[in-house]
């Protein structure tokens, strides 16, 4: 029998239909995905992934095992699981799938230990616990690892750090360095689902707002952009000279973040760091202010802080937390400081997690191929990769591009010739 832990096996139908509706956006994972079907690319490959649980990832799940894998799923984040997703992908695809909506932080580690169970030569990781957990506690499974993928900003930072430290046991390729997903799924995924998730959650009117972007990263950048777009009056806090200089010119207000705390209406934290929303700032918000998380982890915003500086605490709204100040003022945190887009939304928007997903099936493939070749380090996408999921994502879009004609590629090529 087929091992899970879901919430409801009966929510496997409305599962698939939204499986099946993602699935129409996603036409370069559809293409791999029938390569792989075919030449039965990953034949025999035990695939452990610790993945938000959406429909786009249902879809690359798929992909995956009729390429031939041996699939376990859990969630990388405690409310991001989409359960009749999960229920869909346990029912129809025979998927072993360890995620519920909402769960502890215990259950949330049970389940990275019972994907782990299947002894996985392959690990697909996002946000890097997955990782973290089998070096830290699990490494006797290492020997069976060829290498890994991971899917997000924050991940790529701890492993760096681990093959810094000569910690990292395995070679791991940074999905979302190539240029197919962070100029797109960071920018313009993160940009619309976050903007999203705060309207679910508050249906609050952007328009007129003081809305504070802290950290212009890819995805501060995108969130920054829809922000204005929906008539707000942005303003961006930074740490980094060249990324404030990017955000000045780009038309934002920047300044210290103490500054924008005073004034601000709606505040978005998505550095990748901890406590950037903090006491200090807490006590200069103004009455009414809305606090929201984009960063993979629930650091960015120091709840343990606004819990002793409250006199009381009530949920209002379904994702929305009313904090009562000791003086009054209210603050409203959304999605518990989790990830506000997949938590309080549905996460980024098929077409655009369809490169990103792309990426991650290429990249297993070619570890696959090639992890005897590679040292346990970091690396970045390969560039053909990159460009061939930019090829195909142009034709599936109906879009042309030029070729050099074979007089410009010589003189790319070529250093006689000058002025």
């Amino acid at each position: 029998m087929l091992n899970y832990d879901i919430k409801d096996i009966k929510l496997a139908e409305k599962g698939k239909l939204r499986i099946e509706w993602a699935e129409m956006d996603m036409p370069v994972l559809r293409m791999i995905r029938e390569r792989f079907k075919k030449e039965k690319t990953l034949k025999g490959v035990r695939l452990a992934a610790c993945l938000h649980v959406t429909t786009e990832t249902a879809n690359l799940m798929i992909a995956l095992k009729e390429g031939g894998a041996e699939l376990s799923l859990c969630a990388s984040n405690p409310l991001s699981t989409q359960d009749d997703v999960a229920a869909a992908l346990v029912k129809f695809y025979k998927i072993p799938v360890f995620a519920i909506k909402g769960e502890d932080r215990d259950t949330y580690y049970k389940h990275i230990y019972q994907v782990l169970e299947i002894k996985p030569n392959i690990t697909m990781d996002d946000g890097a616990d997955l990782v973290s957990t089998l070096h830290k506690e699990k490494r006797s499974l290492l020997s069976y690892v060829m290498g890994g993928t991971e899917e997000t900003t924050t991940g790529v930072v701890r492993l760096r750090a681990m093959a810094d430290d000569g910690a990292l046991a395995y070679p791991v390729i940074a999905v979302n360095d190539a240029y197919t997903k962070h100029l797109f799924d960071n920018r313009y995924g993160t940009g619309q689902s976050t903007i999203d998730g705060i309207l679910r959650a508050t249906n609050r009117l952007i328009a007129g707002s003081i809305f504070v972007v802290c950290g212009y990263g890819w995805c501060g950048k995108g969130v920054a952009m829809r922000a204005r777009g929906m008539g707000a009056r942005v303003i961006v806090t930074e740490i980094d000279p060249l990324k404030a200089l990017e955000a000045v010119m780009d038309g934002f207000d920047v300044m210290p973040i103490i500054d924008a705390t005073r004034i601000g209406d709606i505040f978005v934290t998505i550095t990748g760091n901890i406590n950037v929303l903090s006491e200090k700032t807490f006590l200069k918000m103004k009455d009414g202010a809305i606090i929201a998380n984009a960063g993979h982890f629930n650091v960015e915003i120091d709840t343990e802080a606004l819990e002793k500086l409250s006199k009381s605490k009530r949920v209002i709204r379904d994702f929305v937390e009313e904090y009562t100040l000791k003086d009054g003022r209210r603050i409203y945190l959304l999605a518990e400081g989790r990830l506000v887009n997949l938590s309080a939304a549905e996460g980024h928007p098929a077409a655009v997690m369809d490169m990103s997903f792309a990426n991650q099936a290429l990249s297993a493939e070619y570890i696959y191929k090639n992890s005897t070749k590679l040292e346990k380090k970091v690396y970045s996408v390969p560039q053909e990769i990159d460009k061939e999921i930019a090829r195909l994502k142009l034709e599936t879009m109906g879009i042309k591009i030029d070729k050099l004609t074979k007089e410009q590629y010589k003189y790319l090529h070529s250093w006689q010739m000058g002025t």
